[in-house]
């Protein structure tokens, strides 16, 4: 698809209105649920409480064998990625997702490996059943036995709103300018100022804090419902680039560049999360921003990893393509064997 600019407002109305129908499950069934978003904490992937610059291990750990179990969200399940596998379709879950590619390089049989990931999941639905408009999923911790050995996670984006952040976002720069066509001016960063307007509070920061109260509780019950497994938190992919200068091709000025790195930081903000919360439970945070860095939802269709606002055809906006996919799945591998 050819990088084009679009005129600001055509572009940010349909930025909004591609974001509250593209990004619901498959075909478009999500209960409404925002997606997923995307991260850049910097650094490699780390276990528990050994920081950067300690000495690795001298003799690499072997990989688990299996069985596997992933969970998470429309990031893990991969939306509207052929080829669509497993019940119920409105999780949309592809067979060419990390977790598939994973397990085939792993060489474990079918009977060794559980996806039970599912688009629009938030973590109360690792606990409890999932509604997808086209049929319920069952609790993703119920896929956990004493006999696991492998659990991914890849949770939390939907709990913080990231989708409807982005959506607020794309509203509020429509909104300014069209207030700019009559006043002559923009304001610097009018979706900042909406989520940080009265007390200069952070409102998505305090919805990240809580997401973090309820997922490490989510990983205190997997370590009680399969006490032998290696737990493995996966972060989200980079989402924006470092250059907000450089989404001008794609988003043209619909996003203001300030407003461009407030996403950016709320995205940072999730993956520390994340990070945090692993190590707390004993588990193992895999950065992949860091490796999708430069291949964000503003690089050249051949590059990107993430699609835009306007993706390739049939492919859900904002999301992973097959390409993400694939690399993540990588970098997991990388760390089950580092």
């Amino acid at each position: 698809m050819p990088r084009t600019t679009r005129p600001t407002v055509a572009l940010t109305a349909g930025l909004a209105a591609l974001l509250l129908a593209g990004c619901t499950g498959a075909g478009g069934s999500d209960t409404g649920r925002g997606q997923g978003f995307a991260g850049a904490v910097p650094g490699p992937a780390q276990a528990g409480a050994v920081q950067s610059g300690a000495a690795p291990s001298p003799t690499p750990t072997p990989p688990p064998a299996g069985p596997y179990v992933a969970l998470g969200d429309s990031y893990t399940a991969g939306i509207r990625i052929p080829p669509l596998t497993g019940e119920p379709r409105g999780c949309s879950r592809s067979g060419a997702n990390y977790p598939s590619l994973v397990a085939k390089e792993l060489g474990l049989a079918a009977a060794q490996f559980h996806d039970a990931s599912c688009s629009g999941a938030r973590t109360g639905d690792l606990t409890a059943p999932q509604d997808t408009g086209d049929g319920t999923n069952p609790a993703q911790l119920e896929a956990l036995t004493p006999d696991t050995r492998l659990v991914t996670v890849g949770i939390g984006g939907n709990d913080a709103g990231f989708t409807d952040v982005v959506v607020q976002c794309a509203k509020d720069n429509l909104v300014d300018a069209v207030k700019s066509a009559v006043k002559q001016t923009r304001a610097a960063s009018p979706c900042r100022d909406h989520y940080s307007a009265g007390d200069g509070t952070d409102e998505v920061q305090r919805k990240v804090d809580a997401v973090g109260d309820r997922l490490g509780r989510v990983l205190q019950d997997i370590k009680r419902r399969s006490p032998q497994a290696r737990v493995y938190v996966i972060g989200y992919p980079t989402l924006f680039p470092a250059d907000p200068a450089s989404c001008l091709p794609v988003l043209g000025t619909a996003l203001a560049g300030p407003d461009l790195g407030f996403l950016g930081e709320k995205e940072q903000q999730l993956n520390g999360m994340l990070r945090k919360r692993a190590q707390a439970a004993g588990a193992v945070f895999v950065d992949t921003a860091g490796a999708s860095a430069g291949h964000d939802m503003c690089a050249g269709e051949d590059e990107r990893w993430i699609e835009p606002p306007f993706p390739s055809r049939g492919l859900a906006p904002i999301h992973p393509n097959a390409r993400g996919q694939e690399a993540v799945a990588g970098v997991v591998l990388k760390a089950l064997r580092g």
